[in-house]
């Protein structure tokens, strides 16, 4: 791999002209040129239209389901080539764990968007948000929130950290929307996020245009930007701050998303003292937080915020397990559970910002900014002056409120321990950071695990609460997860990723839509009441989802609830409660005019009113949801009920799918008892005779 690192645009492979201009990118551990980076000659602007023409049609061909069967697909084709990613990695200074977080974690992304897709998602191209609007008294003029796709395309700029996870992330919530993307990944790791998109590419399962790649720098992408693309971007603060403030994305309706470094705390409680399971658990996850990825992760603990009383026990616990557990030296290498930062340039970083914390009040109190000895691909113990490693650091600030412990950091194996006195001072530290992606708190107490939180959540994305009933199966402070928010207020970028289907509907745009119930069922696929329904001699229980259409409905015969069945239910079920059993008790209590029929009573006379119960198409019925009792029944009063298909929803990878049925129970008097949805699973096909 030393010639010129590959872009994959419009459908090819591309790479720039001998002789072109381009960056050399060293194996972290050794120094050895691995490749060259340049995007000279490339067609930046054909890209991105590539992707909003091709890109765009063949994922709007797709529904949310056929998308999330793809990423499925996707993990596994990554699954099954994963070593060789992992042999790659390696000369990024990732260890196997190190590797494990991103290419694994990276496929499991994967994996959890397209769960979520198809059992959050309905199988269609627009999603509905939020209940129905009533806009008119007779019910002729509803509202509806619905998702729609973005136009554009998404653009990915990727820290140098997690090739594979970083891109995967992004990625996963777009494709599932619908929306094409570009990723353009940081220099020194690229080659391990190319070789991920090879391996995509190779697999035939892309849709046209639904994934390209930029090995090197974009220097005119913003221009090329406009209303309907996105940028995720991940970085510094300071990158994000000015790319934010380009006319794209001031003026010209470019979204801008940004996750940026900050200034993670994690908070040890008053009542974790040395020797209890909360202490060790802080130090364990401390000292993790230092080493995993050598420290160059966004969500790694930067200030480690701890009772005065406990400071010097944490220091001397950080210091012995960092020497009984880490050895650093090239992840190739038998033993290594720290390798290098990502490169050269990285390492002089992290050296001047451990200077500028030491200028800054702090005193380096475990390891050093000298070049560690380190163990070898050979098995030997040595310098390395051409790899980029560095000790791990720890340093304390004896004043709280030093500047530079909140605005510095060093982006490696380094963290600063600061002390508090009370619960406000701590608060007041954490917040002092500008804004995080994530704090952890340590404490068994509840009173302070719930002061500490509602003082902190305001500045923080995330936080995890670790005690000695979590700590065996909590992530960890540092590990970001599919269905939970990553993103943080702030210096650490202001947005939102990941967070299940929040960071789909960031790729889509919400639009009000105004109408009849007609039109509304026509846009959503759901149907509305007031819109047609058509009821036949046919029961809609005896049709297959090739059959059934939205509207299809039954009206059910009327049933009269006597006392008796009352009675009965309440003795046979035992739910004998008194405005069941007692006139007296019922007529005193302000919703009932006497004794009342049970809401569940109803319920299960409504499915024996609409039940059809031969054996057909309907496999089952699965559950009911939005169940309101709104009427209440006397003894003497009639039910009906009125059935209607209001969403069918076919599974992608089965032979059946979830049909939605609107139930309305009524009175003799027309007045609506009850209103829930019963869901059913029910054949593809019409089954045979």
């Amino acid at each position: 791999m030393s010639d010129y690192l590959p872009s994959y645009v419009q459908g090819d492979w591309w790479t720039p002209a001998s002789g072109a201009t381009g960056t050399a990118v060293r194996d972290a551990s050794t120094g050895e040129v691995i490749t060259r980076v340049s995007t000279e000659g490339l067609d930046l602007a054909a890209a991105l239209e590539y992707a909003r023409t091709t890109g765009h049609a063949s994922l709007a061909a797709l529904t949310f389901h056929q998308r999330a069967v793809l990423l499925k697909k996707f993990a596994l084709v990554l699954t099954e080539r994963k070593d060789e990613l992992y042999a790659i990695s390696a000369r990024t200074g990732a260890t196997k764990a190190d590797s494990w977080v991103d290419i694994d974690g990276g496929i499991g992304v994967l994996f959890s968007y397209s769960g979520k897709g198809r059992r959050e998602m309905p199988n269609s191209r627009v999603l509905v948000d939020g209940p129905v609007e009533p806009l008119s008294k007779d019910g002729s003029f509803l509202g509806r929130h619905v998702y729609t796709t973005l136009p554009g395309v998404a653009v990915q700029i990727n820290a140098f950290n997690f090739p594979v996870w970083g891109s995967l992330e992004k990625f996963a919530p777009a494709f599932l929307a619908g929306m094409p993307t570009l990723v353009k990944p940081a220099t020194p790791t690229g080659y391990l996020a190319e070789a991920m998109v090879r391996i995509l590419v190779e697999s035939d399962l892309l849709p046209e245009g639904s994934l390209q790649l930029v090995s090197g720098s974009v220097p005119e992408l913003f221009e090329n930007l406009r209303l309907g693309d996105l940028v995720g971007f991940t970085g510094s603060a300071s990158t994000a701050e000015s790319l934010r403030r380009h006319p794209s994305v001031q003026t010209g309706g470019v979204r801008f998303t940004a996750e940026t470094d900050s200034i993670n705390a994690s908070v040890l409680g008053t009542d974790a003292v040395a020797g209890t399971p909360e202490f060790d658990a802080y130090v364990r996850q401390l000292v993790t937080e230092m080493t995993t990825k050598a420290g160059q992760k966004c969500t790694a603990i930067r200030r480690a915020v701890v009772p005065t009383a406990s400071a010097d026990a944490v220091i001397d616990a950080v210091r012995d397990r960092l020497a009984a557990k880490t050895v650093i030296g090239d992840p190739r290498a038998e033993g290594v559970t720290m390798g290098p930062l990502a490169s050269a340039a990285q390492r002089d970083e992290v050296r001047r910002q451990v200077e500028a914390l030491v200028d800054g009040g702090g005193r380096i109190v475990i390891g050093s900014t000298d070049a560690p000895e380190v163990r070898h691909a050979d098995g030997t113990t040595a310098a390395a002056p051409d790899g980029a490693f560095v000790s791990p650091v720890l340093l304390r600030f004896d004043d709280a409120q030093a500047e530079a412990v909140h605005t510095v950091e060093a982006f490696g194996p380094v963290s600063s321990l600061v002390t508090y006195d009370t619960i406000a001072e701590a608060s007041d530290i954490v917040a002092r950071g500008g804004g995080s992606l994530v704090t952890s708190i340590a404490t068994h107490d509840p009173a302070q695990a719930v002061e500490l939180a509602t003082r902190i959540a305001p500045f923080n994305g995330r936080m995890l609460l670790l005690d000695r009933d979590d700590a065996r199966s909590s992530t960890g402070h540092g590990s970001p997860l599919p269905g939970l928010v990553h993103g943080g207020p702030g210096r650490a970028g202001g947005g939102e990723e990941l967070g299940g289907i929040r960071a789909v509907k960031h790729h889509m745009q919400r639009t009000a839509v105004q109408g009849s119930p007609e039109m509304l069922t026509a846009l959503t696929g759901e149907w509305h009441a007031g819109a047609a329904a058509r009821s036949d001699d046919r029961h809609p229980f005896r049709k297959s989802l090739a059959e059934l259409r939205i509207g299809d409905q039954i009206v059910s015969g009327s049933r009269e609830v006597t006392l008796e069945d009352i009675e009965t239910f309440a003795h046979f079920t035992g739910d004998t409660f008194y405005a069941h059993m007692d006139e007296d008790a019922a007529a005193a209590n302000p919703f009932f005019p006497g004794r009342v029929a049970h809401g569940y009573l109803l319920v299960s006379w409504a499915a024996g009113l609409f039940v059809d119960p031969e054996p057909g198409p309907v496999l089952a019925n699965y559950g009911l949801e939005n169940l309101r009792f709104i009427t209440p029944v006397s003894p003497g009063d009639s039910i009906r009920v009125e059935l209607t298909a209001k969403q069918i929803t076919p599974r992608e990878t089965d032979e059946y799918g979830e049909v939605r049925w609107d139930a309305v129970i009524r009175n003799q008097e027309e007045e609506i008892v009850a209103t829930y949805d019963v869901l059913t699973l029910v054949t593809k096909e019409p089954m045979a005779a």
